[in-house]
């Protein structure tokens, strides 16, 4: 057989056995259906890696029942890798793929896309806007690596976390996500403004720290909340057993109802961006916690979430964020893998004997494909932040929509709206679908 033949039918084999003949692992992938806005920007892209280190934490996962107080409890220095993507000098040039952790912690693979390693940062007067990215649990830093790029190329510094103690590789203790979530932020932020000051830093002057946004999903989400405002409930702080609890007092720094908490948002945050927010259908979050909401913030949720729950979670941890501009975009059918995982990596078509599951799984929706809903985020977080980060009120045009996606109705005349045009903007005739979109002023 001609050697051609034979690659031809070797890799039509593979497809048909459900076996990428290549890995490409894209997260640049646009999709043709894509709406307008999720199109990457002008920007060239570089990325880097960097390690912080929070001092002196304490060691949430090394805390035993007989410690009853914070000061009992072991302390360490908090590592907190993250990964930078950032507008690039016009002639850079750089490998693009990135290595990073699957879902098994323990296998590197490669993810390709259109930011080069290293590459020299453009030059900036005024620094880029800072966006801060916060991944589920368990997660890691390049869960949602295709928002992340995609907004470094429209103008933005994104630096996204690895979050010790419930990342793929370091998974060891659920209740270091309630504590450290929100500080491990805040803590990034700190250290980000210090090294945009920093003349040996390449961040020197590329990022204005002054003008912040963090996105969170699930239980990052769940820390951004905690970061713009909304406190937990006494119920939650002073909870000593089942799933959703930490060691005595180490949540008492978020209290609602304490002046400590109150006094703790940080005016450098101007905006947030929450995937299926964890914490009300836990009681962590309550109608009244929830009033405590300082910035305008976008959520996104799928219909049909079932692990923090949709109709007793995300929508009325939406409806009770009163008083800030806030949307909602949901996507019909969708569960907890909404719109922020980047698609699965190839090699995560396989099932894990330890984990007993195939571990595609964790990146998945049931009915909605990962680049079709990665498209549609950063189409409506590229509004979101050209409003509320980069104060362009023409971004207000994609935000202003009828409520259900298909009772727009398409109406072009030469290139133009006819009277009855109701259409979504941004998006193509027919591609619109099982989509809702609300938005609410902060008198609503």
């Amino acid at each position: 057989m001609h050697a051609i033949s034979r690659l031809v039918c070797g890799v039509v084999l593979l497809a048909a056995m459900g076996v990428p003949a290549l890995a490409e692992n894209r997260i640049d992938v646009i999709r043709p259906d894509a709406p307008a806005l999720a199109a990457y920007g002008d920007q060239m892209v570089g990325v880097r890696e960097l390690t912080l280190v929070h001092k002196d934490q304490i060691d949430i996962a090394n805390v035993t029942a007989d410690m009853t107080t914070p000061d009992q409890m072991p302390r360490y220095d908090r590592p907190l890798p993250v990964e930078i993507w950032y507008p690039a000098d016009s002639e850079a040039t750089g490998s693009t793929t990135l290595k990073a952790y699957m879902r098994d912690g323990k296998t590197l693979v490669d993810l390709h896309g259109k930011a080069m390693l290293d590459a020299a940062p453009a030059k900036s007067e005024t620094g880029f806007p800072l966006v801060i990215v916060s991944h589920g649990y368990p997660g890691n830093r390049f869960l949602m690596s295709p928002i992340a790029e995609n907004l470094a190329s429209k103008g933005y510094v994104v630096v996204s976390i690895d979050h010790t103690d419930t990342t793929y590789s370091t998974l060891r203790s659920f209740p270091s996500a309630l504590v450290n979530r929100s500080e491990d932020q805040m803590f990034v932020l700190d250290e980000i403004a210090r090294l945009s000051q920093d003349p040996d830093s390449f961040l020197n002057g590329l990022v204005d720290a002054g003008d912040t946004a963090i996105i969170g999903y699930s239980m990052g989400a769940y820390g951004t909340l905690v970061s713009v405002g909304i406190g937990l409930t006494d119920q939650a702080v002073d909870a000593r057993e089942g799933f959703w609890h930490a060691p005595a007092g180490t949540l008492e720094r978020y209290r609602a109802s304490s002046p400590a908490y109150r006094g703790r948002f940080d005016p450098r945050i101007k905006t947030a961006i929450v995937f299926a927010p964890a914490g009300y259908s836990s009681g962590f979050f309550d109608d009244e916690t929830l009033k405590g909401i300082r910035v305008p913030t976008l959520f996104i949720g799928g219909s049909n979430d079932d692990t923090v729950g949709y109709k007793d979670g995300v929508l009325p941890t939406f409806q009770g964020a009163k008083g800030v501009d806030r949307g909602f975009l949901v996507f019909e059918g969708a569960n907890h893998n909404v719109g922020a995982p980047m698609p699965a990596p190839e090699e995560a078509w396989v099932y894990d004997p330890d984990l007993k599951f195939n571990l595609a799984m964790h990146y998945t929706d049931f009915v909605w494909d990962n680049v079709r809903m990665n498209n549609i985020a950063t189409h409506f977080g590229t509004a979101w932040l050209g409003k509320y980060l980069k104060g362009d009120a023409a971004m207000q045009t994609y935000l202003d929509l009828v409520p259900v996606s298909n009772d727009g109705v398409y109406d072009m005349v030469d290139g133009k709206p006819a009277a009855d045009h109701t259409y979504w903007a941004g998006f193509q005739p027919r591609t619109a679908q099982a989509l809702r979109f609300d938005f609410l002023s902060a008198e609503h």
